[in-house]
């Protein structure tokens, strides 16, 4: 196949790909399209074999980890973790909007650090939406809350999102060092949105709120609460061995899996689709075709836009390229793109840019699945999402908390180095 046919063939396969993954016809899983996509891009020759086989052993350790932490998380929520977050955020807020605004950053924030973003999204939503009618807040601003800080509280560690764990794939930090270089601007930026939820739903928040009932007494999970802490001081001992941290997600994972099964909780089957198969087949697949796209010429031409250096200007430069081709071509496709010409450069040019496609999604629809698997769930609950208010808040928030992040960024790697 000539190059201009290759060129071609793969970026309207990428498109399909990406639009599949947003309308989701007939209630197709992503893989479905995107599977062929990466075997028609194989058989043409729009990839060469070797590349492709490369591809899939770069995502395949990324792709362990993120079933693991997948199992544990849905395994966190059947322990009944998330509902009694939900009794406790209704029972100290106490009838107050602002109050548990706060509640819900703090606690949106910690689960999509240690459980990643896809617990937030579709576990801690709907826990959210129940306890703001418990109390008798308007939902908007809290379920709102819980979109964008999936996306932007998922910058501290390396297991937060699937973003991250290529980044830290390709920027050869180690756990710790990872995690200490994000912590200012994880904190920055989920400040920053904070003061502007709080100001942005004024109206919402402002509405007067009857009395709570008494929240009914709710067990603390201690079991999996100490299990989840072991397995974050796994990955940090594995990580400082030199070990994949996967093998200590996975150990966290059977750990859970394996008391619910002995308790008759959970079956096999079930421990099974906590897996997402179908998702991690899409993952897979969809890193296939974006390498036969940059194969075919993409890489050269972002390389013109690509700055050199990690100054402070560069890495502002960085994370705005990022986050503009996050929300055209989604942020799975941009880090897949971006990280092989920015890693030569060093952990800082490879963290920039995981801050502009982490913060940037909450700018569209399209800018992360996260976000569109948070608005399946809205509709779900009879929950309007209006675009103009949706682009509306990303604008108030996306430039200044990539802003402030950059610059914290810059901060940490100055102090700490990289």
């Amino acid at each position: 196949m000539n190059s201009s046919l290759a060129e071609a063939l793969s970026a309207v396969l990428l498109l399909l790909v990406l639009a599949c993954a947003v309308i989701r016809p007939w209630g197709w899983p992503e893989a479905v399209v995107a599977v062929p996509a990466a075997g028609v891009v194989i058989a043409t020759g729009a990839i060469s074999l070797d590349h492709a086989r490369a591809e899939v052993e770069r995502l395949g350790p990324v792709i362990g980890f993120l079933a693991a932490v997948l199992v544990l998380a849905q395994l966190c929520d059947d322990e009944g973790l998330f509902h009694a977050s939900g009794v406790w955020m209704a029972r100290t807020a106490a009838g107050r909007p602002r109050r548990l605004l706060m509640q819900v950053f703090a606690t949106a924030s910690l689960i999509t650090a240690v459980l990643s973003l896809d617990a937030t999204v579709v576990l801690l939503t709907p826990v959210v939406f129940v306890t703001a009618a418990r109390i008798g807040a308007r939902p908007k601003p809290h379920v709102y809350a819980c979109t964008h800080l999936s996306n932007t509280a998922s910058l501290l560690l390396p297991v937060s999102n699937l973003t991250n764990l290529l980044a830290f794939a390709a920027s050869g930090l180690s756990f710790t060092r990872f995690a200490a270089l994000m912590t200012l601007p994880w904190l920055v930026a989920i400040t920053a949105e904070y003061v502007i939820f709080r100001r942005f739903f004024t109206t919402d928040l402002d509405a007067a709120a009857p009395a709570p009932p008494t929240a009914e007494p709710r067990e603390v999970p201690v079991f999996a609460l100490v299990t989840v802490a072991c397995t974050l001081a796994g990955f940090v001992l594995t990580s400082a061995l030199g070990i994949n941290p996967a093998w200590a997600a996975f150990a966290g994972a059977a750990v859970l899996a394996l008391r619910a099964l002995a308790q008759r909780r959970t079956t096999p089957s079930a421990v099974l689709r906590a897996t997402a198969v179908p998702f991690l087949a899409f993952v897979l697949a969809l890193g296939i075709v974006v390498r036969a796209v940059v194969d075919n010429g993409l890489a050269t031409a972002l390389g013109h836009l690509v700055p050199d250096g990690t100054g402070l200007v560069a890495l502002l430069a960085l994370a705005a390229l990022a986050a503009g081709l996050a929300n055209v071509i989604n942020n799975l496709p941009a880090v897949l793109v971006l990280l092989p010409l920015v890693a030569p450069a060093g952990p800082g040019a490879v963290l920039a840019v995981l801050l502009g496609v982490n913060i940037g999604p909450n700018l569209t629809y399209a800018g992360s699945l996260a976000t569109l698997l948070w608005r399946r769930i809205v509709h779900e609950h009879d929950t309007d999402v209006h675009l103009g208010e949706f682009t509306r808040l990303g604008l108030a928030t996306v430039p200044a908390a990539l802003l402030l992040a950059v610059v914290a960024l810059w901060t940490s790697l100055t102090l700490i180095g990289g």
